[in-house]
């Protein structure tokens, strides 16, 4: 008992010397911990207060961007990173899972770079099942789309124009559509009903054509010009011309200086348009674009009328109608169109919903034979994965963002803007993102009128996105000092106002920082 009791004193002696003599350790060998996202480092106060001066300077700016009453009762996602070292630098609500809208072409346009390259290209063919007999082709006449959503009139014009020099005058048989390319699936799963109508909601086919050079497959441009007189039907022209749609023309012209009111409307599950209200005499066009309900058959049809053009006639008890190609069919002519590389101006410049869809079957068709959303996406989730996302905190239901169930945090969007830096195809992508305040439309796209100030014009380079109630901008800008940055800034459940301004400032705030 005495040994123990000797040994607690001598213990208890120790244990006070050594805390005695703390205080001294620790005033010596001051330090701070310093907590990010990533990591945790131990440094020294002095050179804690430099290393993260700059950081919380940008962070304090951003925070207080955010904190407008307009924001108030919305979800904002903001991830910000470096483009160099990918090291996180801001997070706001990072890893909330937010509806990307058209920020999902992004992942589209970039895994279909990967998978398809920049070179690749969507064809059309005319084949034949029979035998030209002097100026008679006896036999059907197939025009077989595999997904060119770049197919214009002046195509089907000029594939008229070589069957006639190849001496087809007369076909004694069907002219048959074939779509088989794509499955026979129109509209993204979540597609709102009453958007379909419009060009943002375009069917998708693997045979369809586009009205004019902004390729909006699967559509039709409608203009309402002035009658003769008061009281006269307004004209209607279709482009380009079709027997496909009908016009219902309610419409009426009224005296010069009335005002102008005109509704141009196709009903859904229909193909006719109906055309309401009033125009007057000295009043200017109405134009609008409306989709197409099933485009194969426009597309067929608009090739008939090309063949027509041309001279050649359809004899004998010849039909148009949709099938399958054989296997043994000779082709006739065909067309490629632009390399995807080209294609991506006009796809992400102007938010092309139809072009991504396009892009999400054909990697379907191309990975696993099977031109299908369902397909596609799964290609998409494993280019995903591959570049570093976490898939399990993602949900892709289409190529275009059109669907209120897609979801991906801002910070998953900003890690996979960095790591596709790398990729040969990467300049491809770049240059496809719409570039602030430059007014060029197919440089500047939807981003044109937007952050024309020094510091951000031809600066920001970054993908829109807009739906009821969402707002998003991500991309690449480049800071007062130099420093290359990362973005993404997704806002979500707002009802009023715009959200536009609240993104530039933060773009704009990230132009003008100093990091030194």
């Amino acid at each position: 008992m005495n040994r123990k009791g000797n040994l607690n004193k001598v213990f208890l002696i120790f244990l006070m010397a050594i805390l005695a003599l703390m205080p001294l350790t620790m005033e010596e060998n001051t330090s701070v911990v310093i907590a990010s996202d990533d990591t945790k480092k131990v440094v020294s106060e002095e050179s804690a207060e430099v290393a993260s001066n700059e950081s919380t300077q940008l962070s304090e700016k951003v925070d207080e961007i955010l904190n407008d009453e307009r924001l108030e009762g919305a979800l904002t996602g903001v991830s910000i990173r470096s483009a160099s070292s990918g090291e996180s630098l801001y997070s706001h609500s990072g890893d909330i899972r937010l509806h990307p809208a058209s920020n999902q072409k992004i992942m589209t346009g970039a895994t279909a770079l990967d998978v398809l390259g920049p070179d690749y290209r969507f064809s059309t063919e005319v084949l034949t099942d029979g035998k030209l007999k002097g100026k008679v082709l006896k036999g059907n006449l197939y025009l077989k789309g595999k997904g060119d959503p770049t197919l214009m009139k002046k195509d089907l014009i000029q594939f008229a124009k070589e069957l006639k020099e190849k001496g087809v005058h007369k076909i004694k048989g069907d002219l048959i559509g074939d779509d088989n390319w794509f499955d026979d699936v129109r509209l993204s799963t979540d597609l709102n009903w009453d958007d379909e109508s419009y060009y943002t909601g375009a069917q998708i086919s693997a045979l369809t054509i586009a009205p004019n050079d902004d390729y909006d497959a699967g559509t039709v441009i409608v203009e309402v010009y002035p009658g003769e007189k008061a009281g006269a039907s307004p004209e209607v022209k279709l482009i380009p011309e079709t027997d496909y749609l009908t016009i219902v023309n309610k419409a009426k012209t009224v005296s010069g200086g009335e005002s102008k009111d005109i509704s141009i409307e196709r009903i859904h599950g229909t193909n006719n348009i109906v055309i309401e209200g009033n125009i007057p005499l000295d009043g200017s066009k109405s134009r609008v674009w409306r989709s197409v309900w099933e485009p194969t058959g426009y597309a067929l049809d608009v090739f008939k009328k090309a063949l027509e053009e041309q001279g050649i006639q359809l004899i004998g008890n010849s039909t148009v109608k949709l099938g399958v190609t054989p296997e043994k069919a000779t082709v006739l002519t065909s067309k490629q169109s632009m390399p995807l590389k080209d294609l991506y101006i006009p796809f992400m410049k102007l938010s092309n919903n139809g072009h991504a869809e396009v892009l999400v079957k054909e990697m379907g068709k191309f990975v696993h034979g099977e031109g299908s959303w369902d397909k596609g996406i799964e290609v998409m989730e494993e280019k995903l994965s591959e570049f570093g996302v976490d898939t399990d905190t993602v949900l892709l239901r289409d190529g275009s963002g059109m669907s209120h169930k897609n979801l991906i945090p801002a910070e998953q969007l900003t890690k996979f803007l960095y790591e596709i830096q790398d990729e040969s195809w990467f300049p491809v992508f770049e240059k496809s993102l719409p570039v602030a305040g430059m007014s060029e439309r197919l440089v500047g796209g939807t981003l044109r009128g937007r952050m024309t100030g020094d510091s951000t014009k031809g600066n920001v380079t970054a993908k829109t996105g807009s739906l009821t109630g969402v707002s998003t901008l991500s991309g690449y800008v480049t800071s007062k000092d130099g420093e290359e940055l990362i973005f993404s800034v997704m806002m979500n459940n707002y009802i009023d106002g715009s959200m536009t301004e609240i993104q530039d400032e933060i773009a704009t705030t990230l132009a003008e920082h100093d990091f030194e």
